[in-house]
């Protein structure tokens, strides 16, 4: 081999890392859009079921069936949203009229009765936080800050709301459109595979997607009647919050038991700890951990069972993986990407033993 041709390989190596390295850096850029997409493609797919009964059984014409389905996934929002604002309403009037003195007091006598119940050493919180000198760290330089940040996240927020229900009206619309829009990138010989391969997407995630909409129902419910029946304050609202957390996997259960447990002691702050406070955190932590075996071993398995056609292992290690590379979104995003990489390797590399064994459910 010539120096010439060394030369030419190096050249070519380096522009084939530059132009992976400008790609990168370009969809980095273009993120918040490409999340857009994505969301507004998820919709598409949780409405396709809807669109399919609307269009096929009622004989509604596609732009027609296309709004109903978007005025129903709005309302949806706005009835979650409308839950969360009397609760941020009250919450607000109540830390308005707090008595530092009183909650003081009431937090040091939850401390020492938990402290006594399980014969630890008691403290004053209130002296506690006074010689740390807690106002030190406190400064109203935020305030300003703070209001640019809400206005400009509300902007934001606008903004992305309209562009994901554009997007999602025009992939309702046109079944077609992204599988059209991703066909660009595919060889004149491997289009066929390619939509293939695109429709068994296409059909796996729907399935996915409005299992996991099914998935939310359930654990609302179940959660719901855990919290009213020990009169939580908030229930439904909690229980929501709850719900919606288990989308995160693993994860996201923790969180939502923490925030039980939060609500459940600062909203029982006046009651005895060993008579009231205790049990009632022991009987909802057996309460949710009831909710979640039954979420684990039987909701679960069905929805990833029937929706993506993956075996439980193969979809923990995806989401272990997922979740170390990109964190929380990469735990979301997992199932979903590695249901798209399945099909994908099936129809473009099956002469492979590994890809066959993987694959032979789909």
């Amino acid at each position: 081999m010539d120096s010439k041709s060394i030369s030419n390989g190096i050249l070519r190596a380096v522009s084939i890392i530059l132009g992976v390295a400008l790609l990168l850096f370009f969809l980095y850029k273009i993120s918040s859009i490409l999340l857009y997409i994505l969301i507004g493609a998820a919709i598409s797919l949780m409405g396709r079921p809807l669109m399919l009964f609307l269009t096929r059984k009622l004989k509604m014409r596609n732009s027609f069936a296309v709004v109903i389905c978007l005025i129903i996934f709005l309302l949806t929002f706005l009835s979650i949203f409308t839950l969360f604002v009397p609760i941020i309403i009250e919450q607000t009037q109540i830390i308005g009229q707090v008595d530092i003195q009183k909650l003081g007091d009431d937090l040091t006598r939850l401390a020492n009765e938990s402290a006594a119940y399980f014969r630890i050493e008691k403290f004053n919180l209130v002296e506690a936080l006074q010689q740390t000198d807690i106002s030190k760290y406190f400064s109203f330089k935020w305030v300003p800050k703070l209001l640019n940040a809400v206005l400009g996240g509300f902007g934001g927020f606008m903004i992305g709301l309209f562009s994901v229900v554009f997007i999602a009206f025009f992939a309702l619309k046109d079944s077609k459109l992204l599988e059209n829009s991703l066909l660009v990138f595919a060889k004149n010989e491997d289009e066929r595979k390619f939509m293939n391969a695109f429709s068994k997407i296409k059909e796996l995630l729907s399935r996915y997607f409005v299992g996991l909409l099914l998935q939310v129902f359930i654990l609302f419910i179940m959660y719901s009647i855990l919290l009213l029946i020990f009169k939580i304050d908030n229930a439904i609202a909690l229980a929501l919050i709850a719900a919606i957390l288990n989308l995160i996997p693993y994860l996201g259960p923790v969180i939502g038991f923490g925030l039980m447990m939060a609500l459940t002691v600062t909203g029982n702050l006046e009651m005895d700890f060993s008579t009231v406070v205790f049990p009632k955190m022991i009987y909802i932590s057996i309460g949710y951990i009831i909710i979640q075996l039954i979420d684990n071993f039987v909701n679960q398995p069905f929805i990833f069972g029937n929706s993506v056609r993956s075996h439980p292992l193969e979809i923990f290690l995806a989401i272990l993986i997922m979740g170390v590379l990109f964190g929380i979104p990469g735990l979301i995003a997992a199932v979903p990407f590695y249901t798209a990489v399945k099909v994908i390797s099936k129809e473009f590399l099956s002469e492979y033993k590994i890809v066959q064994s993987l694959t032979s459910e789909i």
